[in-house]
């Protein structure tokens, strides 16, 4: 569930809006142990500024200067880094990471109306899935390296952009010498709903949207549920416990964390979200507020019992309310990962 696209995309529409192109970079092949795995993108602008990162900034200061070639006569490259051996300072990156990878680079601009990276803005925006085609070798005069292959204008690549897009899951759509096509998908962000805006929801917010989660706020208080105390939120939203299903489509979240502090209004939430299909429900607060809250809720209780986090948060220690949405994150960051089907280990 790591959201790679989204944190391109100030940086991308900063260029968009001044009319500058920029370089986009994908890890099309790794070999060995890499800091990134493929499809990891990177997008590099003129001034040198860049967002995402493929090497933890060992290879970066030489993609730079390839982006500065790529932007100026717009010609997509493919380039080959091996960081194996004693090879790897002879090139003077001394990495140490022993891997080797193959990473794309190409001009994202005007000239090719800003694909793909406008094309994942939009779907981003709607929360749709996405994957494109990027074309990284071809014999063909009419598809060039470089180009993009959208879903709608590839008829031969629709079926594969599809399940690109649905598992989430880079691929090679083509491999034949005459063609390689590399699909990249959009993953698109949890959407996490906290439920309570107290102070110590805001540490949690400010973690989640570090990690580029969609976040919305619900509480019953009106001095706390307000915009501006909980910035980066999507949206902040006054209302009744009770309310809750009347008011959000529960089953498009992926999680939930009941924090209020106030017993009637979690147990409120817990009976609505009891009747959801969220798959993670974290509740706050030791084992026997759980055990009075369970007592309270009655017979829903046993509904949430498969997907219930209670009390919420990894056992990572620390008392401080950002240790405490550290373990909150932490731990929903890791079911997330699970429930995608990888483990902790593969997703470093």
């Amino acid at each position: 569930m790591d959201t790679l696209i989204n944190s391109l995309l100030p940086l991308y529409a900063r260029e968009h809006a001044a009319g500058r192109p920029v370089t986009l970079a994908v890890v099309v092949r790794t070999a060995g142990s890499t800091y990134s795995k493929w499809g990891t993108p990177l997008l590099l602008a003129q001034d040198g500024d860049y967002a995402g990162l493929l090497s933890g900034g060992c290879l970066e200061g030489d993609l730079l200067e390839h982006a500065q070639q790529i932007i100026a006569d717009g010609r997509a490259r493919l380039f080959s880094y091996d960081m194996r051996g004693p090879d790897d300072e002879l090139y003077g990156l001394g990495a140490g990471c022993e891997g080797a990878m193959d990473i794309f680079m190409m001009r994202v601009g005007p000239v090719n109306d800003w694909q793909p990276l406008c094309a994942f803005q939009a779907a981003l925006r709607a929360h749709q899935p996405l994957a494109v085609g990027l074309v990284i070798e071809s014999s063909a005069a009419n598809l060039p390296s470089g180009a993009v292959l959208l879903p709608g204008g590839a008829a031969a690549f629709e079926a594969g952009l599809a399940e690109v897009a649905r598992t989430g899951t880079p691929a090679w759509l083509s491999q034949t010498p005459q063609l390689r096509v590399f699909a990249l998908p959009l993953t698109l962000p949890p959407r996490i709903l906290l439920l309570g805006a107290g102070p110590d929801a805001c540490p949690v917010l400010e973690f989640a949207v570090h990690m580029g989660w969609k976040v919305t706020v619900y509480d019953h208080r009106a001095a706390l549920a307000t915009p501006e105390r909980l910035p980066g939120a999507e949206q902040v939203l006054l209302g009744r416990p009770e309310s809750l299903a009347e008011r959000l489509a529960l089953d498009s979240f992926d999680a939930a964390v009941v924090m209020s502090h106030h017993l009637h209004s979690d147990a409120a939430f817990l009976r609505v979200l009891a009747h959801s299909t969220i798959g993670y429900v974290g509740l706050l607060g030791p084992a026997p507020r759980r055990e009075r809250l369970r007592a309270d809720v009655g017979a829903d209780f046993a509904l949430l019992q498969p997907r219930l986090h209670a009390p919420v948060g990894l056992p990572l220690g620390g008392r401080s309310s950002a240790a405490i949405a550290l373990s909150i994150v932490a731990e929903i960051h890791s079911w997330l990962q699970q429930r995608a089907g990888r483990s902790p280990a593969e997703s470093r």
